[in-house]
């Protein structure tokens, strides 16, 4: 799927950031920098970074299990699960109630 040109183009600035600009720029100073985008994470995604600061939470037997399921052609997927939980994360995200 295509989302946009390969072309990289510079978006063109309006007259009145051109305008701010030439008056730092002439004042001495540099143009202020736009503010950042602001992130608000998910309450999923909130307990996933804290606990991602918590040695205890790594289960490396686990971790051995799934390995040597997949290498061994044992592994099953439960495509059901992911289904369900990609459902209620899309409806956390989109501000929904989950039932």
């Amino acid at each position: 799927m295509k989302i946009g040109s390969f072309e990289s183009k510079p978006v063109a600035a309006t007259p009145a950031q051109e305008k701010k600009g030439a008056a730092a720029t002439a004042a001495g100073a540099q143009p202020a920098a736009e503010p950042s985008a602001q992130v608000a994470l998910s309450s999923a995604a909130s307990l996933l970074v804290k606990s991602a600061d918590d040695p205890s939470t790594f289960d490396a037997a686990k971790v051995e299990r799934i390995a040597t399921a997949i290498r061994d052609g044992t592994y099953k997927i439960n495509a059901e699960a992911i289904a369900d939980k990609l459902i209620v994360n899309a409806e956390e995200l989109l501000g929904r109630k989950v039932n």
